[in-house]
């Protein structure tokens, strides 16, 4: 495996997962699943930070981190506060008791997904193997060691 074929199978991989994901009943939203999933994911790795700085270490334009900011605090993920230094910036943090909303989307199966898009269905549960072996390898403190 190379680079590309590296890059084509994270692409192909989240495609899988935003398939995956329970959309019903959530309406119409400026942002992408793509990206609250992003925001949500640096929230966990680096609470208490300012939409600014989760702007710039997603690489995400402020607007759009701010929009999913909205979004997951609406679905109950995460909590925000004024910065106490400076009122004039939010500070983000997980909600310490996430919503039934939260609950749903992470309990969220993926074999109903991933046997749509195997050639073969009846090799579902060897992927969900080598996906699980996987993210215990490559977890979201990977990025950050990338980063560095």
């Amino acid at each position: 495996m190379n680079g590309v074929d590296l890059f084509l199978l994270g692409r192909t991989l989240m495609k899988i997962g935003e398939q995956a994901l329970p959309t019903e009943g959530i309406g119409e939203h400026s942002t992408s699943v793509r990206t609250v999933l992003i925001v949500v994911s640096d929230v966990r790795t680096h609470p208490g930070s300012a939409v600014g700085e989760i702007a710039a270490r997603t690489g995400l334009p402020q607007s759009a981190v701010s929009a999913a900011i909205a979004r997951l605090r609406e679905a109950g993920a995460v909590n925000t506060e004024a910065d106490p230094t400076d009122r004039r910036r939010s500070i983000v943090n997980p909600a310490r008791n996430p919503s039934p909303r939260v609950a749903e989307v992470r309990a969220a199966p993926i074999d109903d997904t991933l046997a749509t898009a195997l050639d073969d269905p009846s090799q579902v549960a060897e992927v969900v193997d080598l996906l699980e072996k996987l993210a215990q390898y490559l977890t979201p403190d990977a990025l950050a060691r990338l980063r560095a």
